[in-house]
């Protein structure tokens, strides 16, 4: 076997290989979780005219302090039809369009209201009003090309006029699990048979990633099944499989794959868990070949999976983004591979701490379902102490 790529080396020979999507334009109800493709702008200045920040009166300021004559009331959405004159002043409700000739508004309660007339304490120019285009002007950038769209981004886009936007289509990821031993959940287990869990780990981790995932039927061991599946998968931008990529006379993807025309880029990476991971180019397709341990291909799918379906779409940091934190417990480290442990986290006034789950192999799921980090515990000899510093990524 060819000397493993570090984590470092295997994720750059990924990404490189990554060709953006092309752009389609979208309705701004659909954009959630989607991926800019260009530069979102303001269609208007933002707020588009002078507003009250609260209920009270718009008087001058200049006016203050003083009792002033009330001549009418703004709603939002009713503005004035006539202006402030000096010694004048007018109700105004939250969100309102501040009268022509008013520069400040006070609060309703720092007011005494008698009949038709109004008390007023000193106020400054500009007090509670909320001026014109002082969240965003029109024609400025208000989402960046590259941003994954989340509720926050759509509704600032929404209050700045924008109807669609433009945003890189969804990758296509075919997933096809391999082994004579797999059974759909829900169904009745024969000797030696189990459930598939990759099929669904990777179409949600996926789908979450903003791809649109096509699960193929798990393949028994046969050459001629092998082929069938992985010729169909190959047609999506992105076909991932779990088992049948180790060296066991049933390990069949990879030559496979090979005879279909796929060209290998690397196989072995030098991580535990996950260690025979293959990755290869058919054009512009992205093919990963995952170990068959559902843990493997958990940390397969978030190191090299995920960051590809992300880049496809355009996203400038497609991750897995580290975070700094203290371990809670002592591990023993790998002489050879990075490892990945499956962690807890817990936020402490000191920082983050992550605490090893129990049970770290690599078919141990449901274990590993406890966790909600991944932490990096770098090669070497001898053991991490507790209090140690290390780097983690939160698991999606």
């Amino acid at each position: 076997m060819a000397e493993l790529l570090s984590l470092a080396e295997a994720r750059a020979a990924v990404l490189e290989r990554v060709v953006p999507l092309p752009a389609e334009p979208v309705a701004l109800g659909e954009a959630g979780g989607r991926v800019l493709a260009e530069d979102a702008v303001s269609t208007v200045d933002l707020p588009p005219f002078p507003s009250s920040a609260m209920d009270g009166f718009a008087v001058r300021a200049a006016d203050s302090p003083g009792r002033l004559v009330v001549v009418g009331s703004v709603a939002a959405g009713a503005p004035a039809t006539a202006g402030l004159r000096a010694g004048e002043a007018m109700g105004i409700a939250t969100g309102g369009a501040v009268p022509p000739g008013a520069d400040a508004v006070v609060r309703i309660e720092d007011v005494v209201l008698e009949g038709n007339t109004v008390e007023i304490p000193g106020v400054g120019e500009g007090k509670s009003i909320r001026p014109r285009g002082g969240d965003i002007r029109e024609g400025e950038v208000v989402v960046e090309k590259g941003t994954r769209m989340g509720a926050a981004h759509v509704a600032a886009l929404a209050a700045a006029g924008a109807a669609g936007v433009s945003v890189s289509r969804r990758p296509r990821v075919a997933v096809l699990a391999t082994g004579s031993e797999l059974r759909p959940p829900g169904e009745l287990l024969g000797p030696g048979q189990i459930f598939d869990a990759n099929g669904v780990l990777l179409a949600t981790a996926l789908s979450a990633a903003g791809a649109e995932v096509e699960v193929l039927p798990a393949v028994e061991d046969d050459p001629d099944a092998h082929r069938d599946a992985l010729e169909r998968g190959l047609g999506a931008d992105v076909l991932v499989t779990t088992g049948g990529v180790s060296v066991g006379p049933h390990d069949l993807v990879r030559s496979i794959l090979r005879s279909l025309g796929v060209e290998e880029v690397f196989w072995g990476v030098a991580v535990k868990p996950g260690k025979p991971l293959a990755f290869g180019v058919l054009g512009t397709t992205l093919v990963f070949g995952l170990p068959g341990n559902p843990v493997s291909t958990l940390v397969g799918c978030e190191l090299f999976v995920r960051p590809a379906v992300l880049a496809l779409q355009g996203a400038p940091e497609p991750g897995p983004v580290y975070r700094d934190a203290r371990l809670a417990a002592a591990v023993k480290r790998n002489a050879g591979r990075d490892e990945l442990l499956r962690a807890r986290t817990r936020f402490t006034d000191d920082g983050v701490v992550v605490e090893p789950v129990t049970g770290q192999e690599s078919h141990m799921i449901v274990r590993a379902a406890g966790a909600d980090a991944l932490v990096l515990s770098p090669r070497g000899n001898g053991e991490l102490p507790e209090g140690s510093h290390v780097r983690y990524f939160p698991l999606a």
